[in-house]
């Protein structure tokens, strides 16, 4: 049976090309449905295009396989991308410095923490797998917690927060990954996730910041402190090809760069004191003070009660599951609403009769097909959210 929901994306909408969508009006839509096979992935693609209300959208009958291995990005480079589950929105994980995706399948005991990390069931990216897609990769030079170099293709060092993002959009488009994008960043991958939102602010639809680098580090700390942590930075830096995070260049490139589009934003902070470099575990202060001020920069809600050190994905994974899920329900159920204007323009219900109409004759393409059947969504432009009522209305902003 072919079922349609509806969310929200981000469109402009025309109000003048919007008709009443009564009973009586169905005939007039002009509806085309095509039908795709894709040999390659063995998904069936159901492609709905409406001239009028509606934008083209993709629905994926029966989901997206499990993968992992290596994308070809073009230019003779190529990145491990590890995927698993179905569901929207994808939610894409991204590592700390020389992490690999395995920070996101391995585990610490906190009885042992000196014990070497193990794949777990309770890890993040098989529990995220359970409620929806999850992807999970190598970025140059990052190395697996069996300490063996990635297989992906290695570039030069030093690298900056927005060549990860440069290198993230390729990745993901060139796996086909369907979009909007949950990022859920670990300290360095946590800017490349913020600066993603900024840079691509129509494929990002949520945020979790798993004790982030932020860019209020710098100011945390005194000049001296400053200075001794990029001189460890620096340290990184080696002919064995190892990722090695350029903080000055990546602060000195953040200035102009947009600010983050309201949405569901969660940042979690370590509670147990560690040494990031700049002096001794007494400047973790400082760190603290950054992620106060990145939350409220982000609007984002702030969990800093998280009996963790700094990889909080592996010491306590349950707690980074728990705030992905609460940010991929508020991007499923349109809830987060932060901008507010005094005028709503009326927009015409869809009748439950054109619902109707419209799932018999998917379904009969289905049929047709013999494909499996789908939840296939119906796209409203962004803005569009509905009432008490259940009338949609266009939120002007």
């Amino acid at each position: 049976m072919v079922r349609l929901t509806s969310f929200v994306v981000n469109r402009n909408l025309n109000l003048s090309r919007w008709p009443s969508l009564a009973p009586g009006n169905i005939r007039h839509l002009d509806m085309a449905i095509n039908s795709i096979v894709s040999r390659r992935t063995g998904v069936f693609l159901l492609l709905v295009s409406f001239v009028n209300p509606f934008q083209p959208i993709i629905a994926y009958a029966a989901g997206n396989k499990n993968s992992g291995g290596l994308i070809d990005m073009g230019g003779s480079r190529k990145m491990y991308l590890e995927c698993q589950g179905t569901g929207f929105p994808t939610v894409v994980l991204i590592s700390g410095t020389r992490g690999a995706h395995d920070d996101w399948t391995d585990l610490i005991d906190p009885k042992n923490p000196a014990n070497a990390m193990k794949p777990g069931e309770s890890a993040v990216f098989p529990q995220v797998s359970k409620f929806t897609r999850v992807c999970a990769y190598d970025r140059p030079g990052t190395t697996r917690n069996d300490n063996t170099v990635t297989d992906s293709t290695p570039v030069l060092q030093p690298t900056t927060a927005q060549q990860g993002v440069v290198d993230l959009h390729a990745l993901v488009n060139a796996a086909k990954e369907p979009r909007p994008y949950v990022l859920v960043g670990h300290s360095w991958g946590g800017l490349i996730a913020r600066l993603f939102a900024s840079t691509y602010p129509d494929e990002v639809a949520g945020l979790v910041l798993v004790d982030p680098a932020s860019e209020f580090l710098k100011t945390s700390l005194t000049p001296e402190q400053w200075a001794t942590y990029i001189k460890a930075t620096k340290k990184l830096i080696e002919s064995k090809g190892l990722e090695a995070p350029d903080h000055v260049r990546t602060l000195d490139l953040l200035h102009g760069t947009p600010g983050v589009h309201p949405m569901p934003i969660v940042v979690l902070t370590s509670d147990k004191r560690f040494d990031f470099g700049a002096d001794g575990p007494e400047t973790w202060w400082a760190w603290r003070s950054a992620h106060d001020r990145l939350a409220k920069l982000l609007n984002a809600k702030h969990i800093s009660d998280t009996n963790s050190g700094h990889a909080i994905q592996m010491e306590q994974p349950q707690l980074v599951v728990d705030a992905i899920r609460e940010v991929v329900e508020a991007v499923r159920s349109g809830s987060h609403q932060t901008r507010h204007n005094k005028k709503d323009t009326e927009l015409p219900p869809i009748a439950q009769s054109s619902r109707i109409a419209l799932e018999k004759a998917l379904e009969e393409r289905f049929a047709k097909s013999g494909s499996p059947a789908a939840i296939v969504g119906y796209e409203f432009p962004h803005g569009c959210s509905p009432g008490a009522d259940g009338q949609y209305r266009r939120r002007h902003w």
